[in-house]
């Protein structure tokens, strides 16, 4: 075999480990988030999404599937991934406010009721430690996604919140896994709301 085919070959290995290890550890955790989902959705409320970097995909994704569909016909659910607007995002960051750039929207667009769903691979946290911290003052639930067991997040989760911790993966191993979760969720809610 090939280095080439050597590489891939490890590259699909350690993705399968990955997402079983995860699996074993996170998977009653899932229901309870799309559970979260459901009643706020239920409850007509809508989602909000962030997340940093790469992980800004999943955000993006799980937003996208919401307001279109996974498997089955249906009408769209509100979901905003707070990420997508490129614009608003740089408007907020111009004057020095990165930390805020989450925050500001969530405090403009957020309700009662309403769910954030964070997503952390690792990378800077203050601004989004900030958005939970102004989901919290709208008094909105919280579900976190998070590469890591342990992070400065955790400690600032109520306890109606939700938070799905990796086994301690690199960014670039969590962000497959996340999208696994992700695509969870959104079949969980599917067949909670739309189920014949």
């Amino acid at each position: 075999m090939s280095t080439t085919d050597d590489i891939v070959s490890q590259w699909f290995a350690s993705h399968m480990e990955h997402t079983a290890m995860t699996a074993s550890l996170v998977s009653p955790l899932i229901p309870r988030a799309a559970d979260a989902m459901v009643q706020t959705l239920l409850m007509d409320g809508k989602i909000l999404s962030c997340a940093n970097g790469n992980a800004n995909t999943v955000a993006q994704y799980l937003c996208t599937t919401l307001l279109g569909r996974l498997e089955q016909d249906r009408p769209g659910l509100p979901a905003i991934n707070l990420g997508a607007d490129g614009t608003t995002y740089s408007a907020i960051c111009r004057d020095n406010r990165f930390n805020e750039t989450f925050a500001r929207q969530v405090t403009a667009l957020g309700k009662p009721g309403d769910l954030l769903i964070t997503l952390v691979d690792d990378g800077h946290k203050a601004n989004l430690i900030q958005a939970i911290q102004a989901a919290h003052d709208r008094e909105m639930r919280v579900v976190v996604m998070s590469a890591r067991e342990k992070t400065d997040i955790t400690s600032l989760l109520q306890p109606d919140d939700i938070e799905i911790a990796l086994p301690d993966l690199s960014p670039t191993a969590a962000l497959p896994v996340m999208m696994v979760i992700s695509g969870a969720l959104c079949r969980l809610v599917e067949q909670n709301l739309f189920a014949d």
